[in-house]
């Protein structure tokens, strides 16, 4: 692992183990600030916690075990989304499609290394991945829902597999989608001698990756003459230090996004946006925020592989802008369904759905926007 990968982690453990020394701080010494805000701050600390912990660990083993984590994520997510929105026994053949065949489809498809994918289909993996779902999936499944032979509410169950289908699955999972991407288009394949290996998967699986692209006559060729295997000749996509510091800057970013605009919203909360559907969110809040967002990603631009200080000043604003979005839908989801939370698993937020809307509606324009701004 390279100096800016360790500096990266190692200033997100320092930055949480400072702020639950100061929350704890600020509630000892009863400095009038409100309790609901601090009960809040603290929670959401409590849900950073087990996320950066479980992200730092898989980030350590490799590629395979990170796209495994956001695959079961994915799947608790979708989950907890399908148990909020009731559907008919009619739907259970499909919904045993869409967990058991779509969804570990589209995050097989996103672990495979391009490369090695195109060499042998001859097209590259963001080119299936990226219609997978919202094209083939999204034909197929009102056509077995229909097959089930029960018109009732037919639309409304078609939307809201789809609907849930879109963000729980297919927006997440250009979240791992950052670790298997090559950042530039023309850039050349280093060889596996000349990549890093920064995970436990790559440092034990590169000799036999080695030792199976090397030629079949090895015994009777000199060493000289033995070509180093390439990336793109392994399915397994080997994690390099720039797209680990890409992933964590972007969790970072969308994980203070949120607590951002909670702050200001506590500071400026006049002109509420949707008070019906959340009555936390104003215009001053979200803004702010995003400004906010925008600092911080200036900060840690010397951890992304970008030239410009504003290219992430721009992401870091947009995808903000997104994690609102995706706040306030699925807050609208649960109005509609009359529920305070979607589930029961984390403390304080009480389902896994409530934490990574913002990080669902922002991954893939996270995505797009590293790419462009490399490509440009």
């Amino acid at each position: 692992m390279d100096h800016r990968s360790i500096i990266l982690i190692s200033g997100v453990l320092l930055l949480l183990m400072t702020a639950t020394v100061a929350l704890e701080s600020l509630k000892r010494r009863n400095l009038g600030i409100d309790a609901s805000v601090l009960e809040v701050c603290r929670s959401r600390l409590r849900v950073w916690w087990i996320l950066f912990g479980s992200l730092i660990c898989v980030l350590l083993i490799g590629t395979v075990a990170t796209v495994f984590f956001f695959g079961l994520i994915s799947f608790w997510a979708m989950r907890e989304y399908i148990t909020l929105t009731p559907t008919r026994p009619a739907d259970h053949k499909t919904l045993f499609g869409v967990f058991f065949i779509w969804t570990p489809l589209q995050f097989i498809l996103v672990g495979f290394d391009s490369e090695w994918f195109r060499s042998v289909f001859g097209i590259g993996t963001y080119s299936v991945y990226s219609v997978l779902l919202p094209a083939y999936a999204f034909l197929i499944l009102p056509a077995s829902i229909a097959i089930s032979n029960d018109p009732k509410r037919f639309l409304e169950r078609v939307a809201k597999i789809q609907v849930g289908l879109l963000i729980c699955v297919y927006s997440l999972s250009y979240a791992p989608a950052i670790l298997t991407t090559s950042l530039t288009q023309d850039a050349p394949e280093p060889n596996l001698s000349d990549v890093y290996a920064v995970g436990l998967e790559d440092k034990l699986m590169m000799p036999i990756e080695k030792a199976l692209s090397t030629p079949s006559s090895i015994v009777d060729l000199p060493v000289s003459d033995l070509s180093t295997p390439k990336t793109g000749q392994t399915p397994r996509k080997i994690l390099t230090s720039d797209n680990l510091c890409l992933l964590v800057v972007f969790v970072v970013l969308i994980q203070l996004s949120d607590i951002f605009q909670f702050l200001w919203q506590q500071v400026f909360g006049q002109h509420k946006i949707a008070p019906s559907i959340n009555s936390n969110k104003t215009y001053e809040g979200v803004l702010l925020g995003a400004f906010s967002t925008s600092l911080i990603a200036v900060v840690l631009w010397y951890f992304t592989p970008f030239e410009f200080w504003w290219q992430p000043a721009i992401i870091g604003f947009i995808i903000s802008l997104m994690g609102f979005a995706g706040s306030i839908t699925m807050s609208a989801i649960k109005r509609d369904r009359g529920v305070k939370n979607y589930g029961s698993l984390i403390e304080g937020h009480n389902g896994i759905l409530d934490r990574i809307d913002s990080l669902c509606f922002a991954a893939p324009v996270f995505f797009h926007l590293v790419w462009i701004f490399l490509n440009i």
